[in-house]
């Protein structure tokens, strides 16, 4: 009886908020409607009019809204937040708090700690970059090239020579044998469709090993205080309750939280 009652709770709850959100839907296409109805074509923005010699068409504004809208995504695979937000799940899933941190705590501390550590670079990008672009120096091409480039050397910095070589193969493996790919001595001239997936690989290998060293000493503590309930008779009582907070506490007297993020910050080539 009890269970159905609560799935009955879940469904009214889940009906009224269904009942909220199309009511609130409504209410937003009406306004939409009615100012739609209402405004003036005062200004107006003809996009499959272009000609075939047009600056800028519907492709063109197509592809534009397309890379804004993926922009962050590729930027946080770009930079170092990859390794960051590893490392610290990782963390929260060997200290055994469940959701404390929650997620949002995380991803805003992996956010700020990326643009600490990115910030060399995305100053050296202002510099031979978007200032020049804005001054009329630049082209817009020109201006992306420009810009990729001190990204793309941090990205080189951090990946191993084997993730490159294993990406070169794969790239080679899907064309004829005159147009193969071949290891530079400059590795700033490989494509992004070579660096990125290699930077990447090479971030999630760095992560889950620095996971693996985070778990050893919050696995002892687990091990001691295991061995010491069973050696007091007292199997019924979990180990984890009882571990929690002399993880917590060995975290926060070594200063765990300085440590790890000044490692992470620190452990960064330029």
């Amino acid at each position: 009886m009890e269970k159905v009652q609560e799935k009955k709770r879940i469904l009214k709850r889940q009906l009224k908020r269904f009942l909220v959100s199309a009511v609130v839907t409504g209410v937003l296409l009406v306004v939409c409607f009615a100012l739609h109805v209402s405004a003036a074509p005062a200004i107006t923005l003809d996009l499959g009019s272009g000609e075939a010699g047009g600056s800028y068409g519907l492709l063109d504004m197509l592809f534009t809204v397309t890379l804004l809208a993926l922009a962050p995504s590729i930027l946080m695979m770009m930079t170092s937040f990859t390794r960051i937000i590893i490392v610290l799940s990782f963390l929260r899933n060997a200290l055994g708090t469940q959701q404390s941190p929650p997620n949002q705590v995380l991803i805003g501390l992996a956010l700020f700690l990326t643009m600490f550590v990115m910030s060399p670079v995305f100053m050296q990008i202002n510099e031979v970059a978007y200032q020049p672009y804005r001054a009329g120096e630049l082209t817009q091409i020109e201006a992306v090239e420009a810009g990729i480039r001190p990204l793309k050397e941090f990205m080189i910095k951090q990946v191993y020579t084997d993730d490159i070589n294993l990406f070169l193969t794969i790239a080679n493996n899907n064309r004829p044998v005159e147009e193969a790919i071949t290891l530079p001595e400059d590795l700033t001239e490989l494509g992004l469709e070579i660096v990125v997936p290699s930077f990447i690989t090479s971030e999630l290998k760095r992560g889950f090993l620095i996971g693996f060293l985070l778990f050893i000493p919050f696995l002892i503590i687990d091990m001691v205080v295991s061995s010491t309930l069973m050696s007091m008779g007292m199997v019924m009582l979990p180990p984890s309750t009882i571990a929690l907070p002399f993880k917590i506490m060995t975290f926060v007297l070594v200063d765990g939280w300085g440590l790890l993020l000044g490692n992470l910050a620190s452990g960064f080539h330029y």
